[in-house]
């Protein structure tokens, strides 16, 4: 096992995880060498355990050499809670948001103190954004995370505060006194929203999806600046959020919401 690593003592599990955590979207295609660097792994190990994950179809190898994401792992990834039940439910609420607003919508759950992009909808006319799907961007200086955090525990927002918090542009809030009071609006209001706070020349308004008061999930939308009266985007977002909150009560611990159960495939009867 010498060699392999850096670290000796890690399991096969752990390189092959080091391998598939080396892509990120700066880096969506990566070369055996700059794999074996990125996961801290030999070449001779990195290249074993690449052809595994080749042959798995967990990686694909292209024409230049490179490889990147493989199907095998999309595939996967559909499986999960957030596409096959949150996105699905949720995706023809966002619809009729973007019909009303003409404006960037947003599906974001919380990741730590990140709030995780599930889905975003756009138009031509939508102001430029740096969120995508996939993506992470802090709890406090977005709508969708402050949403998220103002139905946090209150131990949790206790916490949340007392860390160091990044400040995106100037407008951004990180003093503790501040941001609680401003998460003390949210939760009054049923909706957070951003000044410039992420981005300079946009805002945001989002609310939270509750589930028996917990807070699953949340929407928003993005516009620019220029539009600076927010509170008149409230009542859509506020109503697709109860909505897709309400949704997802009713569906209960079902998986796959959206799919009829009881009609199997002609190829499996």
């Amino acid at each position: 096992m010498a060699g392999n690593s850096s670290q000796p003592g890690r399991t096969v599990a752990s390189r092959m995880l080091a391998i598939l955590d080396a892509f990120d979207f700066e880096h969506p295609r990566l070369t055996l060498t700059d794999l074996a660097r990125r996961a801290d792994l030999s070449l001779a190990t990195a290249h074993r355990l690449v052809g595994e994950l080749t042959l798995w179809r967990g990686l694909e190898r292209e024409d230049d050499g490179t490889y990147r994401v493989g199907l095998r792992l999309l595939e996967l990834g559909l499986l999960s809670g957030l596409h096959t039940r949150l996105r699905d439910v949720a995706m023809p609420f966002m619809q009729e948001l973007y019909e009303a607003t003409r404006e960037n919508v947003h599906l974001a759950v919380r990741d730590g103190d990140k709030a995780l992009y599930v889905e975003k909808l756009t138009g031509h006319q939508s102001v430029p954004i740096i969120s995508r799907t996939g993506g992470r961007l802090p709890l406090h200086t977005t709508g969708v995370g402050k949403a998220l955090l103002a139905w946090a525990p209150p131990a949790d927002i206790d916490d949340h505060l007392a860390r160091p918090l990044a400040r995106p542009t100037r407008h951004s809030i990180r003093e503790p006194g501040r941001l609680r009071r401003d998460l003390q609006r949210t939760r009054r209001r049923g909706f957070s929203t951003t000044r410039e706070e992420m981005t300079l020349g946009s805002c945001s308004v989002a609310s939270p999806l509750l589930v028996d008061g917990e807070p699953v999930a949340a929407v928003g939308v993005v516009v620019r600046s220029s539009h600076l009266d927010l509170d008149r985007l409230a009542p859509p977002v506020l109503t697709a959020a109860r909505s897709i909150g309400t949704r997802l009560a009713e569906a209960g611990d079902d998986p796959y919401p959206g799919y009829v159960h009881d009609v199997a495939p002609r190829s499996l009867r």
